[in-house]
């Protein structure tokens, strides 16, 4: 038998349970597909119902201003998925009347879509034989084969996804979806549940024990680190907000005021005073982290009340700005 045999069984008794499966909708595993980037399943459930519920149809997004399409993002992080997401759906209008394309080759012409995004959609929303090789892909097969080569190469993403396409079978969409299922609950890439594994059996990797040795991923570059200073500067129950540039970090979301470093009393009061803050009683101090792809915000956190003033630039938060994860972990 197969391990992909073997593999599909597991996946018919053990699947999880999640809202963008079983509809056979294209537009569906694009928007759950584009969430499931980078994030977890757990907390891409709740976002997935919003958004679905505002924005129901291919159409819908295409057509939606992005101040609120970044507003039905907001906590989810990397904003860029969500513009990529209406490119693409102003594409699938555009140019398809509205019918997303069937194979992999059309749909990877798709603003934001990839190989593995393209092979999802085929395979899941079509049956088309494609497979869509992802990290829980490559860990599974790098440990089953005991295949050492660094798997952020392209190449070696290519290799799988060829062996794979031979070994599809009649149920792509599944198997896709087992491989996802079988790195989500049990091919962990720390302390894999190995004896639970339906795979066990054809796994190189479990036979001579080397489970932490795989996949290979190369070298690590270390993370820039920035030290900032935030204001969370209240009136009642709103805070003073402005929109970030359209290029760069966050690039058109809100930030709260920030400077740059870690400020001493001293200089937090002159940056208020030059922000023409006026404060109602003392400030307190919190630290919060967040963690970007390529950077780590250590922020110092300065909370307090003040007067409600009309400040150059900024303005107070009504509920429809939207204001990116690093930011709301300062308001929480």
């Amino acid at each position: 038998m197969e391990f992909t045999d073997t593999l599909l069984q597991w996946y018919d008794r053990n699947k999880r349970t999640l809202p963008w499966r079983g509809a056979g909708d294209a537009y569906a595993v694009l928007v759950s597909e584009i969430m499931l980037q980078q994030t977890r399943a757990a907390a891409v459930i709740p976002y997935y119902g919003r958004f679905m519920a505002a924005l129901p149809t291919v159409e819908a997004l295409a057509e939606c201003p992005e101040e609120r399409l970044l507003k039905l993002w907001e906590g989810l992080g990397y904003y860029s998925r969500a513009r990529n997401l209406k490119k693409c759906a102003q594409a699938v209008v555009a140019e398809h009347g509205g019918r997303f394309p069937q194979t992999v080759e059309e749909l990877k012409k798709l603003p934001g879509v990839g190989p593995y995004t393209a092979g999802a959609i085929a395979s899941i929303a079509f049956r088309r034989p494609e497979p869509a090789v992802d990290g829980n892909v490559l860990r599974v097969m790098a440990r089953l084969m005991e295949d050492g080569e660094t798997v952020t190469e392209q190449k070696v993403r290519d290799r799988w996804a060829a062996y794979l396409k031979s070994r599809m079978g009649d149920r792509p969409g599944d198997l896709n979806q087992a491989f996802m299922d079988l790195g989500s609950l049990i091919c962990l890439p720390k302390s894999p549940l190995c004896e639970s594994c339906p795979l066990a059996g054809f796994c190189g990797a479990f036979a001579h024990g080397t489970q932490a040795d795989y996949p290979n991923r190369g070298e690590k570059k270390a993370k820039r680190q920035e030290d900032l200073t935030v204001f969370v500067v209240r009136s009642g129950d709103s805070f003073l907000v402005r929109r970030r540039p359209e290029t760069g970090l966050l690039s058109g979301l809100y930030e709260l005021p920030n400077q740059s470093g870690h400020l001493d009393q001293e200089r937090i009061g002159q940056a208020l005073t030059k922000l023409g803050v006026r404060p109602l009683g003392a400030w307190e101090i919190v630290q919060r982290q967040h963690i970007f792809t390529h950077v780590i915000w250590h922020m110092q956190v300065v909370r307090l009340n003040a007067e409600r003033i009309e400040a150059p630039g900024w303005v107070w938060y009504t509920g429809s700005e939207p204001i990116p994860e690093a930011f709301l972990k300062c308001l929480r």
